[in-house]
C-alpha cells in the first residue's frame, strides 16, 4: 500500500453513496404509495372526497362567546384603539 494512500475519502465516498441510494428507495417507495389513491382517499359526507389521514372538519362555526365589559374596561378599549389608530 503506498505511503500516502488514505482510505477515509473512500469510505466517506460509499457512506453517502449509500445514503443517496436509501433516500431514492424511501421515495420511491413513498410515490408507490400514495399512487394507490384508494386507501388515501374515501367519500365524506355528500359524496365529497376527503383525505382519510386529516381529521373530520366541522360544518358549522363554534358558538359565538360574549363577556360584558364594565364602563372602566370600554374607557381603557376605546383608549387602545384610539392610540393604535393614531400609530397609523
Amino acid at each position: 500500500m503506498p505511503e500516502n494512500f488514505s482510505p477515509l475519502p473512500w469510505v466517506g465516498t460509499a457512506v453517502l453513496v449509500l445514503c443517496a441510494v436509501a433516500w431514492v428507495v424511501c421515495v420511491i417507495r413513498i410515490l408507490r404509495h400514495g399512487r394507490s389513491g384508494f386507501a388515501l382517499w374515501h367519500s365524506g359526507p355528500a359524496g365529497a372526497h376527503t383525505l382519510a389521514a386529516l381529521p373530520h372538519q366541522r360544518q358549522s362555526a363554534p358558538a359565538l362567546e360574549s363577556v360584558e365589559l364594565t364602563p372602566a374596561e370600554q374607557d381603557a378599549f376605546a383608549g387602545l384603539v384610539r392610540n393604535l389608530d393614531e400609530r397609523r
